[in-house]
């Protein structure tokens, strides 16, 4: 299918674009040189050295590195997506109930959104076609074509949540949503039908705050809430099949020193994308109240939950042996696999409550994990390779930039460029960009 010709989704082109927005195709007028999305953001050199110099691993940026900073809201930006297939082009939303529209190539904001009388929690893109947008606001989430330049009425309109939905996602293969709620309920709905499909719930004790597609289990999704609890369900039966409660692990002791005591609630969670899996296993990294990032094997979870399923005896009978005898390799391979990783205040992690975490979609995608808090602060950890059983991991070497911000975090993302590619949402109206190398 031919790429649709992004110009037309603005009533007017910008006056820093001369040519339609596609991925090859950039105005020779910009100069762009070898990123094409890179450009100068300040007038001093001495401004533009610094926002262009290369971080080292293990640096500890206090100040912060320059950031770009995009007006447009009137209130507190509550989140922000990134596109994938258009490099540079960024969608925010906020308080105001407005989602604003930013092109990196360009100074000023290129348009805004008025979707809702009141604020937006949430946005995403449609997997495979981005010029659909569904965004959430209360209890209702709605559905918009970038391409209709008369009116922002939307194309469609669900309101089968209850209370306030906090986070929605499509999954992979653009056939479901999910949306998460105030009330520890998830609604299934299937977007090629237009109807809702499955309701998940009494699983979660409170807020069901994050939920998330897994893409390589078609018919399950992970949710957290803040009854600091992780669950795994089959949304086609309806059901949870594994629940693990983080407010009962043990922490470690070397790891909680100095660094907050609130609950460990699930404020976020994030999953690979499909493309990701054959650099950063299947895992789930946990947005934490205490803290802590987890990241966490999620298939050697569901091994552990299908054996002890399958070796728990039935009343009055004894457990069924098929016969085979687990090898000693097989034993010591699982017993040598690491399934958890805890980022922590002992390893440079977080003094408070972590609000978002997002992978990095730079580079090489995944090899990054960002997260954000409420400690005002922004930490990039690169994590890559603590799966594997042959490399030797330092805890202090996990934590690969900090960047101190004045003010909490409310959602970040990435981007698939090489500057300018971390988005920051405190609880400011102003969006910041940051470029992470």
């Amino acid at each position: 299918m031919a790429r649709p010709d992004w110009s037309v989704f603005w009533f007017t082109t910008p006056k820093c674009l001369t040519t339609p927005y596609t991925l090859h195709s950039f105005p020779s007028s910009l100069n762009l040189g070898f990123n094409p999305l890179k450009f100068q953001l300040y007038s001093s050199s001495k401004a533009t050295k610094m926002a262009e110099t290369s971080v080292k691993t293990n640096e500890t940026i206090t100040t912060g590195p320059p950031a770009r900073r995009l007006r447009g809201h009137k209130a507190i930006a509550t989140s922000c997506i990134a596109s994938r297939d258009r490099p540079g082009l960024i969608a925010s939303a906020a308080e105001d109930g407005c989602v604003c529209w930013f092109d990196m190539r360009c100074k000023d904001l290129l348009h805004t959104m008025d979707v809702a009388q009141n604020p937006i929690s949430s946005l995403c893109f449609k997997p495979g076609n981005e010029n659909i947008v569904y965004v959430s606001s209360e209890n209702e989430v709605k559905v918009f074509d970038v391409h209709m330049l008369t009116s922002w009425k939307p194309l469609e309109s669900y309101s089968y949540n209850k209370e306030e939905i906090n986070q929605i996602t499509c999954n992979s293969k653009s056939s479901f949503l999910a949306a998460a709620d105030d009330g520890g309920g998830i609604k299934i709905i299937d977007i090629r039908q237009k109807c809702l499909y499955k309701t998940l719930r009494a699983a979660h004790e409170s807020i069901c705050s994050s939920v998330q597609f897994l893409p390589w289990r078609p018919w399950e999704v992970i949710t957290g809430g803040l009854d600091s609890k992780l669950i795994m369900w089959d949304f086609s039966k309806g059901r949870p099949f594994k629940v693990m409660d983080l407010g009962k692990s043990e922490p470690d002791s070397s790891s909680t020193a100095g660094q907050c005591f609130n609950p460990a609630f699930v404020h976020a969670i994030v999953v690979p994308e499909a493309d990701m899996l054959d650099k950063t296993d299947k895992i789930c990294v946990v947005a934490r109240g205490d803290g802590v990032v987890d990241v966490i094997n999620i298939e050697s979870e569901f091994r552990a939950a299908k054996s002890k399923g399958s070796s728990n005896p039935k009343k009055g009978g004894q457990p069924k042996s098929n016969g085979s005898v687990p090898s000693p390799s097989s034993e010591k391979e699982d017993q040598n696999q690491r399934t958890r990783l805890r980022l922590a205040y002992s390893s440079g992690g977080h003094t408070a409550a972590v609000s978002c975490v997002a992978f990095s979609v730079f580079g090489e995608r995944g090899r990054y994990i960002v997260s954000g808090g409420n400690d005002k602060a922004v930490k990039v950890w690169n994590w890559s390779g603590f799966f594997k059983a042959d490399e030797t991991c330092n805890k202090d070497d996990f934590l690969h930039l900090n960047i101190s911000l004045g003010r909490k975090v409310n959602w970040l993302c990435t981007t698939p460029t090489d500057s300018e590619n971390l988005v920051v949402c405190d609880t400011s109206k102003v969006v910041k960009v940051y470029t992470v190398a």
